[in-house]
């Protein structure tokens, strides 16, 4: 499994679709911020505009147009700029929608309506990388950009189709493909332009990306710097150094991090004993993974299994 895939698996990424909309001018909504959720709103008939909380300008969306908000943040959709505003569960309530077809809401300009198709990505609460931390307050991927990427402009043309089939098997189908596009995005964003941004240029660069997919691939091995920077082909020195600049952290801190965040997740989805999911992630003692464990998440593990599974 590469980097990326891996990290992905980890936070257990899950799609899920809210609505598919009817927005007929004038009409503003206005949708919370939600913690341990990314946002996507794709335009698939029409054009809008959408304000990020915290950020400038607003953006204009058409038909096409996808726009991921990676860390939940809280946001305005409209018809035009200056409309004024309801909150979601207002429009939810004022409407009388069901949780189920299309949301119908706004003015009486029936032959302009905005379809959007509404929804989002959950990641498990405890569960954090720090790519995801990397990501920008949003990432907008207009239609005319998707065409360098023809499976993706017809993905989310089949996605807007699925959605307002009702036949059997669409909700599905849409599910997946949101799960798709999110991970497409991603990699569209690393590779252009969040190329320079930390982790994210570690993960893409060929030295460092190698050492990185080591580790992810055995995280139970011995690893030191010094044999880090082999699976690198870098000096000790150059590894360290170039590994601190792309990814903002020490290797042996990656390690560290990746470890704990298997731990946790066999923990959660296993039932073998912590010992056992100590020498998975590479403690030899596991007094001294019940250390590092409860200094990352606040109590031992096998406490932090029962906790779990009392939910």
């Amino acid at each position: 499994m590469d980097v990326l895939s891996d990290i992905l698996d980890l936070v257990r990424l899950q799609g899920s679709l809210y609505f598919r909309t009817a927005f007929n001018a004038p009409w503003g909504v206005k949708v919370p911020a939600y913690k341990n959720v990314a946002r996507f709103h794709l335009v698939a008939r029409g054009q809008c505009w959408i304000t990020v909380d915290g950020q400038e300008p607003t953006i204009a969306l058409s038909t096409g147009d996808l726009i991921l908000i990676p860390h939940g943040s809280g946001h305005t959709l409209r018809d035009a700029p200056d409309t004024p505003a309801e909150t979601v569960e207002r429009v939810l309530e004022e409407t009388c929608y069901p949780g189920e077809g299309v949301l119908v809401y706004g003015g009486p300009d029936l032959g302009n309506a905005t379809s959007l198709i509404c929804g989002h990505f959950a990641f498990d609460e405890a569960a954090g990388h720090p790519l995801l931390d990397a990501l920008p307050p949003f990432i907008h991927v207009k239609g005319t950009e998707s065409l360098n990427v023809v499976w993706l402009e017809n993905a989310m043309r089949f996605m807007g189709h699925e959605a307002g089939t009702g036949r059997i098997g669409s909700e599905a189908i849409v599910l997946r493909l949101t799960e798709i596009i999110f991970i497409q995005v991603i990699r569209t964003y690393a590779e252009g332009a969040g190329a320079e941004q930390r982790i994210i240029s570690g993960i893409a660069d060929p030295q460092i990306g190698r050492a990185l997919a080591a580790v992810h691939r055995s995280p139970e091995s011995p690893w030191t710097l010094e044999n880090l920077a082999r699976e690198a082909g870098l000096s000790r020195t150059s590894f360290v150094l170039r590994f601190n600049e792309l990814m903002g952290m020490t290797a042996l801190q990656y390690l560290t991090r990746w470890r704990t965040q298997k731990a946790r997740k066999l923990l959660i989805e296993d039932t073998i004993p912590p010992a056992e999911v100590a020498a998975r992630v590479g403690y030899q003692s596991e007094a001294a993974f019940a250390r590092v464990f409860k200094k990352h998440y606040g109590v031992g593990p096998a406490t932090y299994r029962r906790q779990r599974a009392a939910r």
